[in-house]
Order: structure tokens, then C-alpha cells, then sequence
């Protein structure tokens, strides 16, 4: 089985030489998704995280999956101080079963945003 590139309309252009997410062997590597509208828009960290779990559940709609699928999740913070408030975003999209997961704090993410997450899904 070949790697399929998966691309929706509906989530952000990847912006460099990347895709959105790739799909092989029933798995689906979605790369870090971000929210620059909201952040432009003058949105609040809660914002931003629902923002950018919509974008994820773009992508995995898009190749067929779904949040239950979503297997491992990667957190990358500007701030750990927003733990708490992405937590309870967070929570409202993976409630049942969550995936396992980490966050991580780090210097700068693209764009200058506040949060990135990444995911793995499997059927």
C-alpha cells in the first residue's frame, strides 16, 4: 500500500513543504495545526485551541476518520500558564477514551501562535 496525501479545504494550507496529513496502513499522521485567524482576530488561548481542534477534525474527516480514532495527540504551548484553559478545550473534543498525549512548552511555534497540536488517528 502507497502513502495518500490527504488535503481539506476546510483546515489551513500547510505553509511550507508539507502535507496537511498522510494516510498508510489504516494510520493517518496529521501534521500541527495552528489558528492564525483567531490569533489575528484578537481571540482568547480557549479560542485559539478550539480553532485548531477544528482543524484537526477537518483533516480527519477529509480522510475518513474522526476524534475516537485519534490514538496520540502532541501539545506544543508558547505558555504553560494556558495548561488549564487548553485542557478544558481539549477535553471537550476527546471526553470518552482520550488519546494519549503530551504537551510540551517551547520558545516559539509559526506564525507567533500559542498552541500547535498534532495527531495520529488508526481505524
Amino acid at each position: 500500500m502507497t502513502k495518500k496525501i490527504i488535503l481539506s479545504e476546510s483546515a489551513p494550507a500547510a505553509i511550507g513543504p508539507y502535507s496537511q496529513a498522510v494516510a498508510i496502513h489504516g494510520v493517518l499522521y496529521v501534521s500541527g495545526q495552528i489558528a492564525i485567524s483567531v490569533l489575528e482576530a484578537g481571540g482568547d488561548i480557549e479560542e485559539e485551541t478550539h480553532q485548531v481542534l477544528k482543524n484537526l477534525g477537518y483533516i480527519l474527516k477529509e480522510a475518513g476518520y474522526d476524534y475516537q480514532d485519534v490514538v496520540k495527540c502532541s501539545i506544543f504551548v508558547k505558555d504553560m500558564n494556558h495548561f488549564a484553559q487548553i485542557n478544558q478545550v481539549y477535553a471537550q473534543y476527546f471526553s470518552v477514551n482520550p488519546p494519549a498525549r503530551e504537551t510540551v512548552e517551547v520558545a516559539r511555534l509559526p506564525k507567533d501562535v500559542r498552541v500547535e497540536i498534532s495527531c495520529i488517528a488508526h481505524k
